[in-house]
């Protein structure tokens, strides 16, 4: 940490504040400050950016981005008991940092952000994957962020990295993969945490290209992509069947086999038959 850090240990945090984490959140906090600053610099050089924090509870990774330089932070919490812990550190880095009590699912970030802006959390687990699946849909790309510095359970993580053919390979990695760079940078166990998870966890860092790697209608590709996988062990055809009455002539145009099963499919076979099912 910056040694213009002059605030107290996140665990005295805690207990002056008595956060104590709530299931009902998905919090899980990170009391260890040389990991928070570890992962704020798997954001990269931040010093340029705005940076969007989601749900940074007592503020262990706000104080990381801050100490490695964030040009501006503004961080969204739910949980009304953490604002107290985060004015204090709103006022050892004057200017710097913006704290909006809310649900990150309904507050509309872009108001309070100014370009070129990166996105760091240690998100909540119960609305992790529905953020970040908002990210990589929005239908005009390039997107608001530059880069994803996302702390996941470690199964949801290998989800976003999976390759196809193996058992992790999904909706996660079609949608990470079609429009982002997407790889782990971190892996957390439990006991990195207060109360530690069941689970092991992991940083996945997403880098935003400059444009898809196929074209593709964004809402056209999740909506064939979670159907597809909605049922792994089904043919296309028959998972699909809903999405489209002719589904099986439009796979066979896609150049995809009906008989094929969403795992074998590459994101360039998803991204034909979206631009398929897209034909009126």
């Amino acid at each position: 940490m910056s040694s213009t850090d002059t605030l107290p240990p996140l665990r005295d945090v805690i207990n002056t504040h008595d956060l104590k984490a709530r299931k009902s959140l998905g919090q899980n906090f990170l009391l260890d400050l040389n990991l928070t600053a570890k992962i704020a610099r798997q954001a990269g050089d931040v010093s340029e950016c705005d940076v969007l924090e989601i749900g940074p509870g007592p503020g262990g990774l706000t104080r990381g981005l801050l100490a490695e330089g964030a040009r501006h932070v503004l961080a969204i919490e739910k949980d009304k008991r953490c604002l107290p812990a985060l004015t204090e550190i709103a006022d050892a880095y004057p200017g710097r940092l913006t704290v909006i009590e809310g649900d990150a699912l309904q507050v509309d970030p872009l108001a309070h952000l100014t370009p070129p802006i990166r996105i760091a959390a240690n998100l909540p687990y119960n609305v992790g994957t529905e953020l970040l699946v908002r990210w990589l849909t929005p239908r005009e790309w390039p997107p608001f962020w530059q880069s994803l510095t996302l702390m996941f359970q470690r199964e949801v993580a290998e989800r976003i990295v999976a390759k196809p053919g193996s058992k992790a390979f999904g909706r996660l990695a079609l949608l990470a993969q079609w429009r982002a760079d997407a790889r782990i940078v971190l892996q957390l166990p439990p006991e990195a945490f207060t109360p530690p998870p069941k689970v092991s966890s992991a940083v996945v860092h997403l880098t935003a290209l400059a444009e898809p790697r196929y074209p593709a209608d964004p809402e056209v590709l999740h909506r064939v992509v979670a159907a597809a996988f909605n049922q792994r062990r089904k043919m296309l055809r028959s998972a699909l069947k809903g999405v489209a009455p002719d589904i099986e002539d439009r796979l066979l145009a896609a150049g995809l086999k009906p008989t094929d099963r969403a795992e074998q499919v590459p994101l360039e076979g998803f991204c034909a038959l979206a631009r398929e099912v897209a034909k009126v």
